[in-house]
């Protein structure tokens, strides 16, 4: 995945810069989705220190400073250089690597089998961090994410047959397990109860892989109450709701779609979430 082969981010913004200490002040609301904990000198030091093979290769406190800017090209839209600074700390730096991955995989390539690769070596990394760092809530959630875009690269029905679609479930449900607030999780808990549903139908799907109406609209519902800025949210559990109801909740499937478009994004990420639901209204 050499830098050079990434594509630009198509909406620079100078308000998804975070330079400085403006990164750790605005890192809650940042990172209020998927629960990342800052990567300061302490929190690293505390990671390596633990054993497991999560030392970096270089000294704590640089390892702090390239996590850092790993973070603020993901949240600027330099999906390569993020990925090439997550991977030079080492498993510390998979967590940074693979979300920003995972996120250009699933909005800006366009190239299916460089689109499944990017996922299948995201999915490793993140087999690997988990083995490593069990208690890492996000070992499991991007693992999770990746494998949950690679099985709609292949088709969910595809997935589901070779059995991925449990390992999906299993790591999300682990990572809620690990961080009861984890909206993130939440959302893709959900979406996998609606796919599934969706798919195979209500009946086998209870049956065979436990997913329900219910439990989709649950977790979609503790997302939204988790993270009520969050578009991606809202454009799940839209999707969601068609995939489980049909057209009986249409209508506030595009209630939830023109809430997302209305979402003020705060980085790269948030902002292609908004301007996928203007697009989708827009058809």
């Amino acid at each position: 995945m050499a830098k050079t082969n990434w594509k630009k981010f198509p909406y620079p913004d100078k308000a998804y810069d975070y330079p400085g200490p403006a990164l750790k002040k605005h890192w809650p609301r940042l990172h209020r989705g998927d629960c990342e904990d800052f990567p300061d000198e302490a929190t690293v030091g505390r990671l390596a220190a633990g054993g497991g093979g999560l030392a970096p290769p270089m000294p704590v406190k640089e390892a702090a400073g390239l996590l850092q800017e790993a973070w603020r090209a993901y949240h600027r839209g330099d999906f390569g250089k993020a990925v090439e600074l997550g991977l030079s700390v080492g498993p510390l730096g998979y967590n940074v690597a693979n979300k920003s991955a995972n996120i250009y995989a699933t909005y800006l390539e366009d190239d299916r089998k460089r689109k499944e690769s990017i996922f299948q070596e995201a999915a490793r990394r993140g087999e690997e961090l988990i083995q490593l760092a069990p208690g890492l809530v996000n070992a499991w959630y991007f693992y999770a994410q990746a494998l949950g875009r690679y099985s709609q690269c292949i088709s969910v029905a595809k997935a589901l047959a070779q059995g991925t679609g449990g390992r999906v479930k299993q790591a999300l449900e682990q990572a809620i397990a690990v961080d009861s607030k984890h909206c993130d999780a939440h959302i893709a808990l959900g979406a996998f109860h609606a796919e599934v549903i969706d798919k195979v139908g209500a009946m086998v799907g209870g049956l065979t892989y436990g997913a329900s109406k219910d439990a989709g609209v649950k977790n979609f519902e503790k997302a939204l109450s988790l993270n009520p800025d969050s578009a991606i949210a809202r454009i799940e559990y839209a999707n969601g709701l068609v995939m489980m109801y049909g057209k009986s909740r249409l209508a506030k499937a595009g209630a939830l779609y023109e809430e997302a478009a209305a979402c003020e994004p705060a980085d790269a990420m948030e902002r292609l979430d908004v301007e996928l639901a203007k697009a989708e209204l827009a058809d």
